[in-house]
């Protein structure tokens, strides 16, 4: 006999504001959160899925009109209460963890008076009960040296620490509804896989209704009991985890486990005749900080001895948990940064000790792709500015560089439009397309990819990484790419160099190493995949 719901979101319509794409950003939604299953709600961006949390904890922006349905919660529709009924609901039956902790944790509060002031906001508790409180919730949610943690401001902790700081946060006065909206997106996968198992641990302790909001398939088939698919507000399919992964039953939903990267790498062209276009040889990194008269001298090796190459036409990926420097070896290789020793050619040209007008010549040969595209352009300017200017600083008569610019976002699949455009006014997909003009844009022979991915919906993931691949293949392109996620990696790489505290512990042809890993560190991040439904599907 199934548990009756703890809460049940009836026929909810949420209309935008007049002049939106589209009317309702949720439109007639129906489902029920029940206690101990976990329920994943799962779509692109813009389908309704954070709406439909922020309806249930009162969060909605003013500019969204609750034109219908309700909220039924302990007899009451949710939507009629007033701010001080929201206030004496959230958090103590209703809490949330959000995606990014660093922007939802206070950076001037240390991590124990965070938590601690769930209780003062409810008058719970005595100060000193309080700050014992914070310190059980801390050891309850496995972070490591809760009582050092416990005195930590958010920017000293890792993001998988920060990330379990906001599920204790959560947790602290017991609610019977967890709501996580996309808690491990931007998390590596081992850490990834710890926060999977701690909200799955919890839920069945605490026997919690659980909402868990993603866009990965491969998280849902770790996670879900029930899965509910949302295409542009409207629920297109819902059911039974293995029912909706194994017998889907609208286009919609057969499209994302679609896009969904397979574990098994496509087999690839040999290129072990190709001349080299990167040869990066002993380089060595140490960030200090600290010493002064209140810190400890800190050391932080973020390359060790780093050793590889990439062929022409030849993607190279570097892969490895958050730390391990992947990010810090892209930048030497960009010389956005100096090494401490080492060398990295390209083709016959010491890339490290030339400078000057030399430098800025050899700079347009290897252009970077950005994580967020977003942060990265420039919000005041056009996109046919943006994608100009590195053409012309370089020499390039402004007329010429525009009419380039027209072609490069062709060649990424956007119209001329665009070029009198601004960043905001594209999804999240877009603005990488126009990151990937921008890169194209003086014409290079090496792109540096960091994570440029990893923040994408499966859908216009897939699309970027084929767009990556064809623009390889037309323009000769070498690429190193910058990757968490070994499902993408597998898809796109030739060869892979796994990275762990600065060094890397394996490079090994793609097929070779997820057939045949030899280091124990790439065994844990191949079992630490979330899912295998991917692979799955694909066998």
């Amino acid at each position: 006999m199934s548990a009756s719901p703890v809460v049940s979101i009836k026929n909810l319509k949420l209309a935008l504001p007049s002049g939106s794409d589209r009317p309702y950003a949720v439109d007639g939604i129906s489902f029920d959160l029940v206690p101990g299953k976990i329920l994943c709600v799962v779509g692109e961006s813009g389908s309704g899925k954070s709406m439909c949390a922020h309806a249930l904890l009162g969060l909605l922006p003013d500019t969204i009109i609750r034109e219908a349905g309700e909220i039924a919660y302990d007899g009451r529709n949710l939507l009629t209460l007033d701010d001080t009924g929201w206030l004496a609901l959230r958090g103590r039956h209703i809490a949330i963890v959000f995606q990014e902790p660093m922007t939802a944790l206070n950076p001037l509060m240390r991590i124990g008076d965070q938590i601690a002031e769930m209780f003062e906001a409810h008058n719970l508790l005595t100060p000193r009960q309080r700050k014992q409180k914070a310190l059980q919730l801390l050891h309850e949610v496995g972070l490591p040296e809760p009582e050092r943690s416990v005195r930590a401001y958010p920017h000293q902790l890792s993001g998988g620490q920060r990330q379990r700081a906001m599920i204790a946060m959560a947790l602290a006065l017991e609610p019977t509804i967890l709501v996580a909206d996309e808690p491990t997106t931007a998390l590596d996968v081992t850490t990834q896989a710890q926060i999977l198992e701690l909200i799955r641990d919890l839920q069945r302790r605490r026997n919690m209704a659980v909402m868990f909001i993603t866009h990965d398939f491969g998280v849902v088939s770790d996670i879900a009991d029930r899965v509910v698919v949302l295409q542009h507000g409207k629920v297109v399919e819902q059911g039974a985890a293995d029912d909706v992964f194994w017998r889907p039953q609208h286009p919609y939903t057969c499209a994302l486990l679609a896009a969904v990267p397979s574990m098994q790498p496509p087999p690839r062209a040999p290129l072990a005749d190709r001349a080299r276009a990167v040869e990066v040889v002993g380089l060595d990194k140490t960030y200090v900080s600290g010493g002064g008269w209140f810190q400890p001298e800190r050391r932080v090796q973020a390359a060790k001895q780093v050793n590889f190459d990439i062929l022409q036409g030849e993607t190279v990926g570097l892969v490895g948990e958050s730390g391990s420097g992947k990010s810090s070896v892209a930048r030497l290789v960009m010389r956005l940064i100096e090494p401490d020793q080492g060398t990295v050619r390209l083709g016959d040209t010491d890339f490290t000790r030339i400078a000057g007008k030399a430098l800025r010549r050899e700079r347009s040969r290897i252009q970077m792709i950005f994580q967020d595209p977003f942060a990265s352009l420039n919000p005041r300017r056009k996109v046919g500015n943006i994608i100009a200017d590195g053409p012309i600083a370089h020499g390039t008569d402004p007329a010429v560089a525009r009419q380039r610019a027209t072609e490069l976002l062709g060649l990424v699949g956007l119209n001329a439009s665009a070029m009198e455009r601004y960043p905001h006014e594209f999804s999240g997909g877009q603005r990488q397309r126009i990151g990937i003009a921008r890169a194209l844009a003086l014409e290079p022979e090496i792109i540096v990819a960091d994570e440029a991915v990893s923040a994408l919906d499966v859908s216009v993931q897939a699309q970027v990484l084929n767009l990556l691949e064809d623009l390889k293949a037309r323009l000769g392109l070498s690429m190193l790419f910058i990757t968490h996620d070994l499902r993408v990696a597998a898809q796109i790489c030739d060869r892979i160099a796994v990275m762990q505290r600065g060094a890397i512990v394996e490079l090994k042809p793609t097929a070779a190493l997820f057939s045949a890993p030899e280091h124990p560190y790439t065994r844990e991040l191949l079992a630490a995949v979330p899912g295998k439904i991917s692979s799955s599907r694909a066998a």
